[in-house]
């Protein structure tokens, strides 16, 4: 897959901007604060229907304007594609492809997949296990429909159930059918998961010690279920065991929504062992590995787009990092940024020796001028 082109207006700080890129290497040059990861944001919500900060819709129109307007022109499949976004406060967003307007964003969702390494990415090691069931979430409802229904069923009887529980309820045949609604979704689930953390520790190990040779990574899926996770009727078994106590915490205490992935450089937490350029490391890997298990999954080469992602890293790992993302045929088309024109011109140099072509755009206040 190869985005074409991409038109902004409005949005965040860009007033204004037509943009068309190369199918190798598309660089942007700037300060912080000037609009590089702006226009990454912009991509981001072209493939997940939102922004990859967090912030509500209306926060991504520019100050003092009335909305916001995205429009892309995609090569997919061998087919052209154009996507248009409009963003208009209290009004539900309007998302296009091809020009006829999606019904549930949610079927947008794995259509032109994306892949993005950020400073943010930290959180993965060292955040919450949200983080990290977000980050799985992330992969397996790209590439199954079905896992995104079973995250919507579990997420809405786990909600049912949670008000039960916090007014006391006695009636058991309620209970009873919230929990067969968890249990048969829980099941579903668990067993993606299992499947979806394996299929990334095998292409996450090898990049890791591509970029760092000598320790050795580890990702885990750890199920809540413990044993049981994905075994059906054990989910609802536990859970009329537990009404008691949960009543008492006035919340579902066990279930998929309590599952978490262990991270480990050399077996110990990255989270309390690593330096910040192993943490830094592993989360690269992670995400070059998610762009590996989406392309097996959905036979075609995502987009990848790398913010600032040298920051914290020694030289060694830097260079590691660009001849991995150089090395022929493992990447499609790149969208990266860097305040270091140096990073951005030995990456570049990398991705030529195979012959991709690039180009180079310098950013200052949410103008792009191409260099």
């Amino acid at each position: 897959m190869i985005l074409r082109s991409l038109a902004a207006t409005d949005f965040k700080n860009i007033a204004g901007a037509s943009l068309e890129f190369s199918d190798g290497i598309n660089c942007f040059l700037g300060d912080n604060g000037m609009g590089k990861s702006n226009l990454l944001d912009a991509l981001y919500m072209l493939s997940y229907c939102r922004s990859f900060t967090g912030v509500a819709d209306p926060a991504l129109i520019r100050r003092g304007q009335e909305f916001a307007m995205l429009n892309a022109r995609y090569r997919r499949r061998g087919v052209d594609e154009e996507l248009n976004v409009a963003i208009r406060p209290g009004r539900r967003k309007s998302f296009r492809r091809q020009g006829k307007e999606y019904k549930r964003l949610a079927d947008h969702l794995g259509a032109f997949p994306l892949v993005l390494l950020s400073p943010a990415d930290m959180t993965l090691c060292c955040g919450e296990p949200a983080e990290r069931r977000r980050f799985i979430d992330q992969i397996a409802s790209q590439s199954d429909p079905r896992y995104l229904e079973a995250m919507i069923r579990y997420t809405q009887a786990t909600d049912g159930r949670n008000r039960l529980l916090r007014a006391e309820s006695c009636d058991n045949s309620l209970y009873e059918a919230f929990e067969m609604q968890m249990d048969a979704a829980a099941t579903y689930l668990c067993r993606v998961r299992a499947k979806t953390a394996a299929g990334l520790a095998g292409l996450f190990r090898p990049l890791y010690h591509a970029i760092a040779p000598g320790e050795s990574p580890e990702l885990a899926y750890e199920p809540a279920m413990g044993a049981n996770a994905g075994t059906p009727g054990a989910l609802a078994e536990e859970l009329a065991a537990k009404r008691r106590r949960d009543i008492a915490i006035g919340h579902t205490a066990n279930g998929p929504h309590r599952d978490d992935f262990a991270m480990t450089i050399d077996s110990a937490p990255v989270r309390r062992i690593a330096s910040q350029g192993q943490t830094k490391t592993f989360t690269t890997a992670l995400r070059l590995a998610q762009y590996g298990l989406l392309r097996q999954q959905l036979g075609i080469n995502p987009l990848l787009l790398l913010d600032d992602i040298f920051d914290k890293l020694d030289a060694a790992r830097v260079a590691n990092i660009i001849a991995c993302v150089a090395d022929n045929g493992a990447f499609g088309q790149i969208f990266i940024t860097d305040t270091n024109r140096r990073h951005l011109d030995e990456i570049v140099a990398e991705i030529g020796n195979s012959g991709a072509d690039s180009r180079l755009w310098s950013v200052s206040n949410g103008n792009f001028t191409l260099l």
